[in-house]
């Protein structure tokens, strides 16, 4: 089932970890409205729960590297960060890039993945993906039991 937002996000807890110790799993969020994901981090970051990003996080919901201490993040192999240009509906429907909006989104990312966009050209309406040994250089690495893997 597809949540409202298109978040397939799980709150679990790992195999003799206690309930202080839940994490919560980020697999396959394309994003949404930048509000939506501040009013949804805003607990997660006095929670202590850890973050396991296990798959896609695009868009809105790379909030969650500002949102959360980085060391309560973990990335696994799977996992690809999605960064775009902040954007509203304009006239007729059509998307338009909304500054503001942007340069709050990519204040509030972390110094290493600034410069990394900043290399790309910055924030654009073209989405750019972090992934692999750059993004594993960046957040520490997290394993997920392999019964958890197709949660």
């Amino acid at each position: 089932m597809r949540l409202v937002t298109g978040v397939l996000t799980s709150v679990l807890l790992l195999a003799g970890v206690g309930a202080s110790h839940a994490v919560v799993r980020i697999v396959d969020d394309h994003g949404g409205r930048i509000g939506t994901y501040l009013d949804r981090y805003q607990g997660l970051r006095s929670s202590g729960e850890t973050v396991v990003i296990d798959g896609l996080c695009a868009s809105a919901c790379t909030i969650v590297l500002n949102a959360v201490p980085h060391d309560k993040i973990c990335v696994t192999s799977r996992a690809t960060l999605g960064f775009h240009a902040a954007w509203n509906f304009g006239a007729k429907g059509r998307t338009i890039t909304d500054r503001e909006a942007t340069l709050m989104l990519y204040s509030m990312y972390p110094m290493p993945v600034q410069r990394w966009i900043a290399a790309r050209g910055g924030l654009t309406p073209h989405m750019i993906f972090l992934r692999g040994k750059v993004l594993q250089a960046m957040y520490k690495p997290c394993y997920i039991d392999a019964h958890y893997a197709g949660f």
